[in-house]
């Protein structure tokens, strides 16, 4: 249980609004984090909302009435919309149409949330949703930049996959990562000269999945703890944290922005697409060295007769490799540090890498030494690194991976000026 001390959400009026966007599921398990943060929630829907989630079950969550209507004869004959506009310490509208912001944008007052959202001086937040053409219309950019301008903190979108089968920028912030965006904890608010303070990080962590038909793919055991260990790390110590995840079953880390992909080519266009405007870039996924060639359309059968089966396999692109080529081409942008998991030859394997992918730093661990790397909660790990005295390096001794992850960043802080000469 959070304790108000270290969470500024706890005793906090939240205002949740929900419109007509198919993420409105995700709202339930947001309206219920927000419960549990401490938050007192009532919940406002638009009528098209409705249509994909019912009020009854927001009522269930949050134990409170659902408001669907602005000229609900009961409610307002107290004038309920205003007593709910001063009410609210937040507004936080999950999911945010391209159609509310384009209301929002325009000052429009024609429905009860956009009505609450004119009459309050709450904080407003909202966390956009929508199909990746509609985020990148040249309208729905205007419009965010409008509200951005009127005061309102827009959280996200994500990349990735889409209820329409698109991929791309759109996808509502998972609740867990709204919430960490919204809660930081008073007590590790970085100080004005934490030692990352003005910089960006990009991690990667987790797995990627490649399919091979509808339910099967290639994978592996990453957890992403690491990688999540990294992304505290380096908020604590006052980065700005953006970090690419697989599919992992972990919670967002409080001030990180979490981007979800599935896929390695997935997960490569968000990389490439982020480092072109980080200062350090950390590759600790566990990316699959191949996919399907062309992933089935149906369930792939056992045939009669048939002892085995062949897959065409293709190579994926090497994420850290590119980011760290696409790092020369502009001109020194960003520190790449990459990760070796290896189960032989830990040394000998890291050094190569480090040199044939053009890499600033190497985080190289045994993943077969028992207790330690792939799910565990602790590692060890050989640090090399290059800078203009040439190659350096050190071990650390196996502990707990929120430790490690630490001085991990510390190091890569330390080796980002002076840069390498490649």
């Amino acid at each position: 249980m959070t304790t108000q001390s270290a969470n500024r959400l706890f005793g906090r009026r939240i205002l949740l609004g929900i419109s007509a966007g198919i993420a409105a599921y995700k709202s339930a398990q947001l309206a219920r984090l927000l419960k549990q943060a401490g938050c007192e929630v009532r919940v406002v829907m638009t009528e098209g909302a409705q249509a994909f989630i019912t009020p009854l079950t927001l009522q269930a969550l949050t134990g409170e009435a659902v408001r669907t209507s602005l000229l609900d004869p009961e409610a307002e004959a107290g004038m309920g919309h205003i007593e709910l506009a001063r009410w609210a310490d937040i507004i936080l509208i999950a999911p945010a149409t391209a159609d509310l912001m384009a209301r929002l944008a325009q000052g429009m007052a024609d429905d009860l949330l956009t009505t609450l959202c004119l009459a309050s001086e709450a904080e407003k937040i909202m966390a956009p949703a929508m199909n990746q053409a509609m985020w990148r219309h040249v309208a729905t950019q205007r419009n965010a930049a409008r509200l951005a301008q009127d005061g309102w903190r827009l959280l996200g979108p994500a990349s990735g996959d889409q209820a329409c089968g698109d991929v791309g920028p759109g996808r509502m912030l998972e609740p867990e990562a709204i919430v960490a965006e919204l809660i930081q904890p008073i007590s590790e608010a970085p100080h004005e000269n934490a030692p990352a303070q003005g910089l960006h990080v990009v991690i990667t962590a987790g797995p990627t999945r490649e399919p091979l038909d509808p339910v099967r793919y290639l994978s592996n055991h990453s957890s992403g703890k690491m990688g999540f260990a990294l992304a505290t790390a380096a908020a604590e110590l006052g980065a700005r944290v953006t970090l690419i995840s697989g599919p992992v079953s972990l919670s967002t880390p409080a001030g990180v922005e979490r981007i979800d992909v599935e896929t390695a080519l997935q997960m490569h266009e968000a990389s490439r697409r982020l480092a072109a405007s980080c200062d350090i870039f950390i590759g600790c996924a566990a990316v699959a060295d191949y996919r399907a060639e062309a992933a089935a359309e149906h369930k792939i059968k056992k045939r009669e007769g048939e002892d085995g089966l062949t897959l065409s396999l293709v190579k994926n692109p090497d994420i850290i490799a590119d980011v760290a080529k696409q790092r020369d081409a502009a001109g020194g942008r960003p520190f790449v540090v990459g990760f070796a998991a290896e189960t032989r030859d830990l040394e000998a394997y890291a050094r190569d890498k480090l040199v044939r992918k053009r890499l600033d730093m190497i985080v190289a661990n045994d993943v077969s030494a028992a207790g330690l790397g792939f799910g565990a909660d602790d590692n060890a790990a050989l640090l090399l690194w290059r800078n203009g005295e040439g190659e350096s390096g050190a071990s650390l001794p196996p502990q707990p991976k929120t430790q490690l992850a630490r001085a991990v960043i510390e190091r890569a802080l330390g080796c980002l000026t002076p840069r390498p000469v490649h």
